[in-house]
C-alpha cells in the first residue's frame, strides 16, 4: 500500500511539474479556434451524433489524409530512392483492389463497432464538454500508454495468426502485398480486423476520461500503422524520435520475409523473444553490401 501511495505521489508530482512548466509557455494560437469549433459542435449535435458520425469522419479523414503523401510519392521520381523494395512498384490494379477491401472493412466491420462508441461513453460517464478535456500532455501520455498496450496485444495475436494452422485462413489476406503501401495498412480479413483491432480498444477502456482521447488515439494509431506500411523510409521522420519505434523498414521486412518482426509499433517484444534475429541478420548483410559498394567507388 505504501509503495502504491508513493507511486501515485510521484505521478501527481510529475503532472504538477509539467503543468507548472506548461503555464510559462506562450498561449497556443490554435487553442481558441479549436475551443470555438468544439463548443459549436457541442451546441449543434447530439452526443450520439458526435460519438458515431464524428468518430467515423475522424477515422476516414485521418486515414486517407495520412495515406495521401505515400500515394503521391509513386509519381515523384526523386522519392523512389527512399522506397524500400524498389523492384516492386505499386500498380493501379493492386491499389484499386486494396481500396475496395478497405471500404468494405470500414463500413461493414468498423462502422458497427463505431456505433457502440456512444453507449460506451454513456456507460462509463465519459465527458464531452470543454472544461473536462485533459491537457495536451495528458492526452499524449494516454496515447503512448494505449500504444504500449496495443503493441503487446498485436505482437502475441499477430504471431499466433502466423501459425501454420491459422495463417492461410485469416492473415494470408494481409500478406497478399509483399511490398506494402500506406493504404494497405487496414487491408485484412474481417476476422483479423476484429482480432487485432481489439488491442486498440483495451487502452481506451483503461485510460479514456474524455471523448477527445478516442479521436486522438485513432489519429495516432493510424499515423503509426500507415507509416510502417508506407513502403518508404523517409529521412527526418519525426516518428523516429519515439523510443523503440520500429518504423517502415522494420515492418516492411515482415511483409518481405513473412517471419519475425511481429510487433506493430515498438521493437522490444521482438528483441525479447528473438523474433527479430532474421531482420538483424538482413540489416548486417545490407550494411556489408553497402560497404563493398563504397570501396569499389573509391
Amino acid at each position: 500500500m505504501m509503495a502504491t501511495n508513493e507511486s501515485v505521489g510521484i505521478l501527481n508530482s510529475a503532472y504538477l511539474a509539467v503543468e507548472y512548466l506548461d503555464s510559462f509557455l506562450p498561449q497556443n494560437p490554435l487553442q481558441q479556434p479549436f475551443k470555438n469549433a468544439w463548443m459549436s459542435m457541442l451546441n449543434n449535435y447530439t452526443k450520439f451524433q458526435i460519438a458515431t458520425w464524428g468518430s467515423l469522419l475522424v477515422h476516414e479523414f485521418a486515414y486517407f489524409f495520412i495515406c495521401f503523401p505515400g500515394f503521391v510519392f509513386q509519381f515523384i521520381p526523386y522519392m523512389q530512392k527512399y522506397k524500400i523494395q524498389q523492384d516492386k512498384p505499386e500498380t493501379w490494379e493492386r491499389q484499386w483492389r486494396c481500396f475496395k477491401t478497405i471500404m468494405f472493412n470500414h463500413f461493414f466491420i468498423q462502422l458497427p463497432l463505431i456505433c457502440g462508441t456512444y453507449y460506451f461513453t454513456e456507460y462509463f460517464n465519459i465527458p464531452y464538454d470543454w472544461d473536462h478535456m485533459p491537457r495536451w500532455f495528458v492526452i499524449v501520455a494516454q496515447c503512448f500508454g494505449c500504444a504500449v498496450i496495443e503493441d503487446t496485444w498485436h505482437y502475441f495475436l499477430h504471431r499466433l495468426l502466423h501459425h501454420k494452422r491459422l495463417y492461410k485462413y485469416i492473415h494470408k489476406v494481409h500478406h497478399e502485398f509483399v511490398a506494402p503501401f500506406g493504404m494497405q495498412a487496414e487491408y485484412a480479413h474481417p476476422l483479423e480486423t476484429l482480432i487485432l483491432g481489439t488491442g486498440f480498444f483495451i487502452g481506451i477502456v483503461l485510460f479514456c476520461n474524455h471523448v477527445i482521447l478516442l479521436w486522438a488515439w485513432v489519429i495516432c494509431r493510424l499515423l503509426e500503422t500507415i507509416d510502417v506500411h508506407s513502403g518508404y523510409d523517409i529521412p527526418l521522420n519525426p516518428l523516429h524520435l519515439v523510443p523503440f519505434y520500429g518504423g517502415a523498414r522494420f515492418h516492411d521486412f515482415h511483409h518481405m520475409n513473412f517471419i519475425g518482426n511481429y510487433s506493430s509499433t515498438f521493437t522490444w517484444w521482438d528483441k525479447i523473444f528473438g523474433t527479430d534475429s532474421q531482420y538483424q541478420f538482413y540489416v548486417e548483410k545490407m550494411k556489408k553490401q553497402e560497404h563493398v559498394k563504397e570501396k569499389k567507388t573509391k
